[in-house]
């Protein structure tokens, strides 16, 4: 990338990291993301495994950088999600990215996804994975999801189930986002596009892992995903 993030800019950059049972994941995350000089909120979701243990370990060794938030039973990606949008206007950052916590998703790629928000050509940026890439299963169900996106929300993107995405603080408080799961996604889309927030697709890089793979939007979570997007037309 040609355009440099200022240290400025990243240190006014906070990285929201929903995280449900990641003990054995999570740490290499938060040492790659708090090494580019980000800001992190993570949001324990309940874990009952170690992972909030994993997590205290990580703020000692960077303790300016990391703010944790428990949730005391799982609530879903939604939830969590939400919950450190919520949380991050105390620390009066000037942008905001949320990604996932398991190692999907490249550190290497926060310059690029923030870059848009910085240069002022956008307000909110989605992450978009290389389809190529992509598991047939989770394809296929990424290609229904991106349909039913546009048929119920009117917008049409490439990628409408990413985990990886970026907004300004000021537009973030135009958003009213209540997804408890996977609805996120399309939904983080839909207050984007309703609130006519100029917003750009990023091309990110994705690291699918047999663990990862088993997470994420399947043709199931494709399925709930409809059933709540006809609920909420009434």
């Amino acid at each position: 990338m040609s355009f440099e993030i200022s240290k400025e800019d990243k240190k006014a950059t906070y990285v929201i990291l929903p995280a449900y049972n990641e003990a054995t994941r999570i740490q290499p995350v938060i040492e790659e993301i708090a090494c580019k000089g980000y800001n992190m909120v993570i949001v324990n979701d309940g874990s009952s495994d170690n992972t909030l243990d994993v997590i205290k370990q990580s703020k000692k060794r960077y303790p300016d950088q990391i703010h944790i938030f428990s949730l005391m039973i799982n609530r879903g990606v939604g939830v969590a999600t939400q919950t450190g949008f919520d949380a991050v206007f105390r620390f009066n950052p000037k942008y905001v990215v949320s990604m996932d916590s398991d190692g999907q998703h490249s550190a290497d790629d926060l310059d690029n996804v923030i870059a848009p928000l910085v240069k002022g050509e956008a307000q909110a940026v989605i992450g978009v994975r290389p389809l190529k890439d992509m598991p047939l299963s989770r394809n296929f169900a990424n290609a229904v999801m991106n349909f039913l996106t546009k048929m119920f929300y009117r917008v049409d993107v490439s990628d409408s189930q990413t985990g990886f995405r970026a907004i300004t603080v000021e537009a973030l408080r135009e958003i009213d986002i209540n997804a408890r799961g996977y609805l996120i996604s399309s939904e983080f889309i839909r207050e984007v596009n309703d609130n006519k927030i100029p917003f750009a697709e990023v091309p990110i890089q994705t690291i699918y892992t047999p663990e990862t793979q088993a997470k994420g939007t399947n043709v199931f979570e494709a399925f709930k995903i409809l059933v709540q997007m006809i609920k909420h037309q009434f």
